[in-house]
């Protein structure tokens, strides 16, 4: 309660506001929010479907966290009140399939994720993916889920996926034994990504393992509501990384690195856990944050194209990472940087946000992608999977497929890594 009285309705967080920019309504912008969050803990106001309906329209981005004078902490504040949604809808009924799918069946079990991939990697090889884009058969799926299997990539097969060595050894005098977060649906979707930071901190100096028994990072879990699954997950991730003994823990997902970084919070009341919990934070750094801090790599093609970079919401307002992504992107001979306006504001992906609210996604990235026209970039760069399937999303939809891509920075910088001969 404390917290939530911090608040001034000073008006600051207003213009930092996604959604209060595209509706221009008080219940819509974290001021608004925070007073109704004050009305559900006095029990002045009932949680109803007005109040759900308000907190899940909310991206969680945490702009307003960077823009609030008095330091209000409001995405702890926004998660909180969505456990409270969800402990009140399971007293009166039950989950909604979809969502037990999700969160129960789904993301705490690795081996089903990984079951899911081998699937989608079997419907892209067998050109299913293609013949329901083109039949149009792709139409009976829902309307964000036909938009956003345009931006998806290719998958790596279940082969390729074995084929990875538990250690990638430093190419160089070894600094540090780093453990790699591969993260659930990002080793999935983007598993060449996560080879690609493997390699770049190896050529830096690192010895790299894939760390067995880590499972998904909870951040949507704990997002949505469902605290209980977050912390069984994040027990995992801890006793799976403390037998690995690693020096580093890195990770190249800014939505995951922001809840990876907050473990020590979730363990309210069990100080032996927070404690462990503190240990692992400790050792946590985004790949960006780590690269910076090494040896500066030592490119081999220079990449004569106009770059700009999208922060991650989690990346920037959540971990305070902004910084160290551009200083790397700048070492790559050849290119020429342009900062994009307004680079912090959300993309609209947040999470799961781009299937839950669709519409009120698109309105943002298509706000986005007018401040990244005035760039002229050719390279739309980010560090986060879902904010890189947005922008793609964002590109297909502004029709600038033939002008521009978006790139992971470590996808970016180790292409910049390789000899002119490769």
């Amino acid at each position: 309660m404390d917290e939530i009285l911090n608040c001034m309705h000073c008006g600051f967080c207003l213009p930092a506001c996604p959604t209060y920019r595209q509706t221009g309504r008080e219940s819509a912008s974290p001021r608004g929010r925070i007073a109704l969050m004050k009305g559900v803990a006095r029990e002045q106001l009932p949680i109803d479907e007005e109040f759900e309906n308000n907190m899940y329209l909310c991206l969680g981005c945490r702009a307003c966290e960077t823009a609030c004078p008095a330091g209000v902490p409001y995405g702890s504040l926004l998660e909180t009140a969505r456990g409270v949604i969800e402990e009140n809808k399971k007293s009166s009924q039950r989950p909604s399939w979809i969502r037990r799918i999700v969160f129960e069946k789904l993301f705490p079990y690795p081996k089903r994720i990984k079951a899911l991939g081998t699937l989608l990697w079997a419907v892209q090889a067998t050109g299913l993916q293609s013949l329901a884009a083109k039949t149009g058969l792709i139409k009976i799926f829902p309307r964000a889920m036909a938009e956003m299997q345009q931006a998806s990539g290719k998958i790596a097969s279940p082969f390729e996926r074995k084929k990875r060595k538990r250690v990638m050894k430093a190419e160089k005098e070894k600094l540090f034994t780093v453990g790699l977060f591969t993260g659930c649906v990002m080793d999935i979707l983007f598993y060449e990504t996560n080879q690609a930071t493997a390699r770049l901190l190896t050529k830096a100096g690192c010895d790299v393992v894939f760390v067995e028994n880590q499972a998904c990072c909870g951040a949507l879990h704990v997002h949505s509501g469902e605290m209980d699954l977050a912390v069984r997950l994040a027990k995992r991730n801890i006793e799976a990384f403390e037998q690995a003994n690693v020096d580093w823990i890195v990770n190249n997902a800014g939505g995951c690195g922001a809840a990876l970084k907050e473990y020590h919070h979730w363990f309210h009341g069990d100080p032996d856990w927070k404690e462990r919990a503190l240990a692992f934070v400790n050792k946590m750094r985004d790949a960006n944050e780590l690269l910076a801090e090494l040896p500066s790599l030592t490119f081999g093609k220079p990449l004569p194209v106009r770059i700009t970079y999208q922060d991650s919401c989690h990346l920037a307002h959540g971990q305070g990472i902004r910084n160290q992504p551009r200083e790397l992107l700048k070492r790559i001979p050849g290119i020429e940087y342009a900062e994009m306006e307004q680079a912090d504001s959300c993309c609209g992906s947040a999470g799961i946000y781009n299937l839950t609210h669709f519409d009120m996604s698109m309105r943002i990235l298509d706000e986005k992608m007018e401040n990244v026209k005035q760039t002229k970039a050719q390279i739309i760069a980010t560090s986060n999977p879902g904010c890189l399937l947005q922008m793609k999303q964002g590109i297909l939809r502004a029709g600038l497929q033939d002008q521009m891509e978006a790139v992971h920075v470590m996808d970016l910088l180790d292409r910049a890594m390789q000899s002119p001969h490769e």
